[in-house]
Parts: C-alpha cells; structure tokens; sequence
C-alpha cells in the first residue's frame, strides 16, 4: 500500500503544473491533485465529426471505454478514493467522447477481458496502452495516440547499460506475460543464445507493485515495462533507474492507439476526433499534464504498420 500512495504521490507532484484544470482541482497538502474530480481538460462537439460514430451508439448517447483502470501512474489507475479511474488514458478518451458529442462512460477492465468486450461490442473502444500489432488488427481496428515506448529499470547502484540484446545477457528480468516488451525480450534471448550468450532467466508476477518489491529485494535484476511507469517510479522512489529505452517494437516503431471492433464503423470517427484535439492543443495539454509530453505523435492515423505476428 505504501507504494501505491507513494506512485500516486509522484504523479500528482508532476501533473501539477501546466494545466489550467490543475490550478483550479481540489488540491491534498502541497498542490497536488488526487482527489476523484479531477477537473479534465475538455473538448467541444463537432458536428461533422459526431455524425461519423454509428447511428446506433449515437442514439444511445454514451461512448463505452475499456480500460485497466488497476495500473499505475501515469496510465490508468484508481484515485484516492479507490474506486474513480484517472491517469492519462481515461483523458484522453474524455477528449474524444467530447468531440463526438458523447458522455463518456469508463469501465475499467482486466487487460484480457478488454480485448474481449471490445470484440463483442461490450465496450465501443479500448483506451488502455495497447499497441497495434498486425496480429491484432485482424480482429480490430486501430487510431493511434502516442508512441510505444519501453523502459530498463534497475537499482540506482547497478552498473549496467541497455541499448542492445547483449546487454540483457544473463540478468535476471521481469517483464509482463503476453505484453510486448516480453516478445521484444524473448527475441534478444534467442539472438543471445544464438550467439554463445547466457540467457535471460523471466520473472512474472501479477501487478506492477510485486516488480517493484521484486527490484527493491534483488530478486530481479531489471523490470521491463511501459516508459511512462517507469518515468513516474523512478521519480519518486529515488532508488531506481532508467537505463535504456527502446520503442515497443524494438527495433520497429510502434504506436498506442485507441481500439474498436474490426469494420465497426466507428474508428474513422474516434481518428478525427484525435486529430482534432492534436491540432487545437488540448492533446498536448493532457500529455504535458502527465508528462508524457516526448511520447506525443503530429497525426492520428487508421491502422499503421503494427508489430509483426509472432
């Protein structure tokens, strides 16, 4: 618990500047915002871009967004309430829905359940850090948002550097099981192996706060996960280091994008409405908000190159 109040501490102390809603929020001691109102930077409705989202979600009036609201700063995660779904996903997703002249209704999701619910329709799109993979656009279509980028993160006196496969050459790693950065791992480890190298021995567990106890304790010698989480940790731990990035698909560049069901109808609509924000500045707000200002992208585009199939 002590860590979660700390990571949530962190992200608060960094969101507080730069942000018109931040100056005007209900403040803890010290200006920081971690309350469940969270004052969003808001859009307006624009007609020739609502009258893109499918007639039947139009008429219901809301935009039904998966997201894993459990995580950590900066992503999604739960306020001080325990319950309210904040970080920088869930405002960009209030972007969109503002765009389209839509409430916004946020349902926070286990990761595997998201992909589910949004193939059947439960959920109309998927804000949650997810990457565009080729695999995945068979099932899904994609409007991309931010870059995909990952983090090295190790014991502030650890003497090492991570800018290339042989540089994970017998550490001990924990990385997330499905996740990108695991299968940008596992294709190091095969390169490593292949060459004479030790290899990597994995270390999975369940929620990001057992990597971090699992770093703190020497159990593992590196954690491997989205830069922004790790940016946050490292910020407000004070015992931890970023050594190396990479983008999510490793030597391919890869993007975050919003999700929806394959020929839906609706992603053309949430890519305007993107770009929309991007232009008028309100995207920027949002990621400077969360400072994640460097993961930020000119365009929202349909469907790019994703990562390759497995």
């Amino acid at each position: 618990m002590r860590l979660r109040t700390l990571l949530l501490a962190s992200v608060f102390a960094l969101a507080a500047c730069g942000s018109p809603e931040a100056a005007t929020a209900p403040e803890k001691p010290g200006g920081v915002n971690i309350t469940a109102d969270q004052h969003r930077v808001r859009a307006q409705k624009v007609d020739a871009i609502a009258a893109l989202v499918p007639a039947g979600i139009r008429t219901r009036g809301t935009l039904v967004v998966g997201t894993t609201g459990n995580g950590t700063p900066p992503l999604s995660f739960r306020a001080d309430d325990d319950k309210t779904v904040i970080g920088v996903e869930p405002d960009l997703a209030q972007l969109v829905a503002d765009v389209l002249g839509l409430k916004l209704d946020l349902q926070a999701s286990s990761w595997e359940n998201l992909f589910l619910s949004v193939e059947n329709r439960q959920f109309d799109a998927g804000f949650s850090n997810i990457t565009v993979t080729e695999e995945r656009k068979d099932k899904y279509d994609f409007a991309t948002y931010r870059k995909d980028t990952i983090a090295f993160e190790v014991k502030k006196e650890k003497d090492v550097t991570v800018k290339e496969p042989k540089d994970i050459a017998g550490l001990t790693v924990g990385v997330g099981a499905g996740t990108n950065q695991e299968q940008i791992l596992l294709r190091w480890d095969q390169q490593n192996k292949a060459a004479g190298l030790a290899p990597v021995k994995f270390q999975y567990y369940q929620v990001t706060s057992d990597y971090y106890l699992a770093l703190q304790s020497g159990r593992i010698d590196a954690y491997v996960g989205p830069n922004p989480t790790s940016a946050y940790h490292v910020a407000v731990d004070g015992t931890t280091k970023i050594v190396g990035t990479v983008s999510g698909g490793g030597t391919i560049p890869a993007d975050i994008a919003a999700m929806t069901k394959k020929d839906d109808g609706l992603v053309k609509a949430l890519q305007q409405a993107l770009d929309t924000v991007i232009k008028n500045g309100q995207y920027a707000e949002v990621l400077k908000r969360w400072n994640l200002t460097s993961e930020g992208l000119p365009a929202s585009e349909v469907n790019p190159r994703g990562l390759p199939r497995k």
